[in-house]
């Protein structure tokens, strides 16, 4: 090599150093010699970081389906209200058939069916049945009443969750959400109506676990709740066969022999409140006479 590119290459190569060590003395260069550079072929260096991991996407909040108000409903000539649950709802249905029966375009049409509950879909699967039910005779409002059969395991993904258990609970949750989601997808407005006070203190326990749960469920998902429990208690705040009817003020019986179940003026007291309710939300406003004496619809 001639003497004059031996000096050039040490010049060449003594500049190079002062910018490398120039840089290595200031912020910005230390942090440009941190940071990965590209290699010849487009990859980084081997002793660069990593780069920071992408956020993952953020899904989207579930929309809610906007429901036609039910004075909107009634307003076209026709509220058709249907009543879904248990035996327990059998009654309902029936007091809230005599409630609504003068109403010019409101028809209460029963859904439900005894022995069943939101427990035991091995035996009877009330989203199916919901479904298929509504499809078949569809429906502008859905009253519903469940939870006599409800106080057992569920078996969900499959395992078996006891009754009261936190698995029990959040599955429990869930299908009272599925249903409620399922009925509102349809356009059908869904109002819950509670359980009431119980004779046995133990079944009452479990009764107003499951009052306490669906209760929270309805006002996260903004479903009109309406309870019963104060309705079916004495002025001490206990159970009473025997209470006050609406007007009179006439203690009469309230309850079957079972401590459960309603007699047809007890059902009468917890329909009283609903159908309240469902007259004041569709705005109809007719005086409809109820007589306690009168025999219940067939059907």
């Amino acid at each position: 090599m001639g003497p004059l590119r031996a000096g050039i290459n040490a010049v060449t190569a003594a500049l190079v150093v002062g910018v490398l060590i120039g840089l290595a003395l200031t912020p910005d260069g230390r942090d440009w010699l941190r940071r990965p550079t590209l290699l010849p072929g487009g990859t980084a260096n081997a002793s660069a970081s990593p780069a920071p991991a992408a956020s993952p996407p953020v899904a989207p909040a579930p929309v809610e389906p906007r429901l036609m108000p039910l004075e909107q409903r009634a307003a076209r000539g026709q509220l058709r209200i249907g009543v879904f649950g248990d035996s327990m709802a059998d009654g309902l249905w029936t007091g809230l058939y005599r409630e609504m029966r003068d109403q010019p375009g409101v028809t209460v049409t029963k859904f439900s069916e005894v022995s069943t509950g939101l427990s035991r879909y091995d035996y009877v699967d009330i989203q199916a049945k919901t479904t298929r039910q509504i499809a078949e005779q569809p429906v502008d409002v859905a009253v519903i009443l469940f939870g006599t059969n409800d106080a057992q395991g569920i078996s969900l993904d499959g395992e078996i969750h006891d009754f009261g258990t936190d698995g029990w609970k959040a599955a429990y949750a869930r299908r009272v959400d599925d249903l409620v989601a399922m009925l509102r997808a349809r356009d059908v407005a869904v109002y819950w109506v509670g359980l009431p006070t119980m004779k046995r203190a133990g079944f009452d326990a479990k009764m107003s676990l499951i009052n306490d749960l669906v209760s929270a469920r309805m006002t996260a998902l903004g479903v009109p709740w309406l309870e019963t429990e104060s309705l079916t208690r004495n002025a001490e705040g206990e159970f009473d066969a025997y209470l006050p009817e609406t007007g009179t003020g006439r203690r009469r019986l309230m309850r079957a022999n079972d401590g459960i179940h309603m007699s047809m003026a007890g059902y009468l007291r917890i329909t009283e409140p609903v159908a309240a309710r469902l007259k004041r939300d569709a705005g109809l406003t007719r005086p409809v006479a109820t007589p306690a004496a009168e025999a219940a619809p067939r059907g």
